[in-house]
Order: C-alpha cells, then sequence, then structure tokens
C-alpha cells in the first residue's frame, strides 16, 4: 500500500504514535524510533514511560514471537538496534531522573569461546526489558568475571558458551563464586546451544536459559523472587 508511506509521526496522537512504534520496533526501523522517541519528550513525556510503555513494550512482541519461532535472530537483532536508538536518546535522561532499573546484569562468554550472537542478544532484550547490561565480551577468565562483579556489584552474573569444550569453564567461576564466599550474592544464568537444564544444575547456575526470550523471563521472575524475600 502506498498510502502507508504516507505516516507523519509528527500527525499521530499520543496512542497512535506507540502503536506506530511497536510496529517500527517490529520491523528494525531505527531512525523512526528515534523521530519518534523526540516527539514523545518533546510533547512532555516521562523518560521512564517512554521507555516501558513504548520501547520495552514493544521489545515485549518481539520477545513473544521469537521464543514462538515467528521472528529469528536477524530479525530481532534488528529490532534490538531499533530500540537501542531510542534507548541512547533516553539513557542520559534516565540517569538525570533516577528512574527506577529492574536490576543489573554482567554478561560475558566464557573463556576460549569467541561466539558472541546469542550473547548479545541476551544483552539487547534484557536493556529492551529494563535491565541496565554491561556486556563484558567475549574470552572472559573467572578474573575478569571477579573485577567486574566487584566493580559493578550486578544483581545477575550471565555467562554464555558455545562450544562443549568450553561449556565446563562455568563451573570453574561458579566454583571460585563458591569458594570466595560470593556466589549467594548474584543470580547465575547460564546459556549457550551445547547446554542443556542438567548440566545449568550440574554446575550450580540458577538456571539455565534456552534462548534469550527465556532469559528474560527468568530474569524478572528471579529479581521479582529476590525483592519479595527482601522485603518480607
Amino acid at each position: 500500500m502506498s498510502d502507508e508511506e504516507e505516516i507523519i509521526l509528527s500527525e499521530l496522537n499520543d496512542d497512535e504514535l506507540v502503536d506506530q512504534m511497536f510496529d517500527d520496533l517490529y520491523d528494525g526501523l531505527k531512525e523512526e524510533i528515534e523521530e519518534a522517541t523526540n516527539i514523545l519528550l518533546e510533547r512532555g513525556w516521562e523518560p521512564y514511560d517512554i521507555l516501558t510503555r513504548a520501547l520495552v513494550g514493544g521489545m515485549t512482541v518481539v520477545g513473544a514471537d521469537f521464543r514462538d519461532g515467528i521472528l529469528f535472530v536477524p530479525e530481532v537483532l534488528l529490532a534490538a538496534n531499533a530500540m537501542k536508538g531510542g534507548m541512547a536518546i533516553l539513557k542520559p535522561l534516565l540517569a538525570e531522573t533516577g528512574a527506577p532499573q529492574i536490576g543489573k546484569m554482567v554478561i560475558g562468554t566464557v573463556k576460549g569461546d569467541i561466539h558472541d550472537i546469542g550473547k548479545n542478544l541476551v544483552g539487547m532484550m534484557m536493556e529492551g526489558a529494563g535491565f541496565e547490561v554491561i556486556d563484558i565480551g567475549i574470552n572472559n577468565a573467572v578474573e575478569s568475571y571477579m573485577e567486574t562483579l566487584e566493580a559493578e556489584q550486578p544483581d545477575i552474573l550471565g555467562m554464555s558458551a558455545l562450544l562443549t569444550t568450553t561449556m565446563p569453564y562455568m563451573k570453574v567461576v561458579i566454583d571460585h563464586l563458591v569458594t570466595t564466599g560470593k556466589r549467594d550474592d548474584y543470580i547465575v544464568l547460564v546459556g549457550g546451544a551445547p547446554l542443556n537444564e542438567e548440566f545449568g544444575k550440574a554446575i550450580g547456575a540458577d538456571a539455565y536459559c534456552r534462548d534469550a526470550a527465556v532469559a528474560v523471563e527468568t530474569a524478572k521472575e528471579m529479581m521479582s523472587r529476590k525483592h519479595n524475600q527482601m522485603s518480607a
């Protein structure tokens, strides 16, 4: 439809604009998301409301369709990249207003492993769900994890591996947390193609997440449990 090309974002009312942002996120249209984010800011929207209602709301749809096999990794990466465009505008404003974050996560691929598509996807989807994400990249030794955990004091540690040969290194990291008495300080989530639930249990992780959508759901659920325990 040619008239569909003619949507002028600034002419939409707030509800229509948020709906349009859902569509644009789904289609991975970064410039449109940036434009719409700025329009909502000009209209006096709080940065946190834009984040939760428009960006996180839109990414929730993307996440659900990814989980159900309707969308695939390339589309999700495009959507996440579009969201990053909006996030880049909102981040400094969110910091000023002290907006609540669901939680904080440190994520990295383990030593000997240089695969990062899955990890990047989890990081983006977690940001899309309102988490602060510190990505320490690939090939991380115990020291690298420990230094970052010490410096950032996150709620969650995420580790990924794509090789059967690097999987056991996750246990090395968890064992080190145990021996240093820090294991209970963090929710430890693990993921990667060769892993499964049994492996996650065997190495002492809190959960194995088979994909990015599950990682987000698991992280949210565990954070709410943590908050309930703290207030109990």
